[in-house]
């Protein structure tokens, strides 16, 4: 993991900031954005990069944790995007150690981080997912396939066992789309998403003994 945030901390120019910062929210979230919550709620946005997306959060009226471990990206977000709805946090998975200490949320959500997160971990990365989402809260996440730029390491991602290690810790789907990358010089490389909106509805289900 260091390795990629030692990446996005090198890749951090003012023109990368530029773009990153510079997509539309509203685009982005399209294939789930009628499932975001429409009343003053507290979201907690994993990997927030620039902050992009808790600050369209905040303008929505929202409450949101902006967590990043990568200072390169967090303070020039905190400088984009003042705003006392918005409490930054450098903080990473898989532990989320720190982020799990400021309670539970009605959404977790995380934009375009699952593909850095290695497999041997994700277990215990949504198991943190899991324990800052409240009861009847959503787990909304963007699932990147495709190649990734030099320097940002990335691991393929099977949907369904991302779905599969949500539904064992108390979740249930609710939504996947495939969509296309919005940007076109991704979209021409052939990077695509999967978006799934994950309800928590029970308690972390017993697996099966091994025999």
């Amino acid at each position: 993991m260091n390795d990629i945030l030692k990446g996005y901390a090198k890749a951090a120019t003012p023109e990368l900031i530029s773009r990153f910062d510079g997509l539309d929210c509203g685009e982005i979230y399209a294939p789930v954005i009628d499932l975001l919550p429409t009343t003053p709620s507290r979201i907690a946005d994993i990997g927030s990069g620039t902050g992009r997306d808790a600050a369209w959060f905040a303008a929505r009226g929202h409450d949101v944790l902006a967590v990043e471990p990568v200072g390169e990206l967090r303070e020039p977000g905190m400088r984009l995007h003042p705003s006392n709805r918005i409490t930054w946090l450098d903080d990473t998975l898989p532990a989320l150690a720190k982020a799990r200490r400021h309670g539970v949320f009605d959404l977790v959500a995380l934009c375009g981080v699952w593909h850095h997160i290695d497999h041997r971990v994700r277990q215990a990365a949504m198991a943190s997912l899991s324990a800052m989402t409240a009861p009847g809260g959503l787990l909304i996440m963007s699932l990147r396939h495709g190649p990734a730029p030099k320097g940002r390491r990335a691991f393929a991602i099977s949907p369904a066992e991302t779905m599969d290690e949500a539904v064992h810790l108390g979740f249930t789907l609710i939504r996947q789309a495939e969509v296309d990358s919005i940007q076109p010089e991704n979209r021409a490389l052939g990077v695509h998403w999967t978006w799934i909106a994950l309800r928590r509805t029970s308690q972390k289900r017993r697996l099966p003994q091994q025999r």
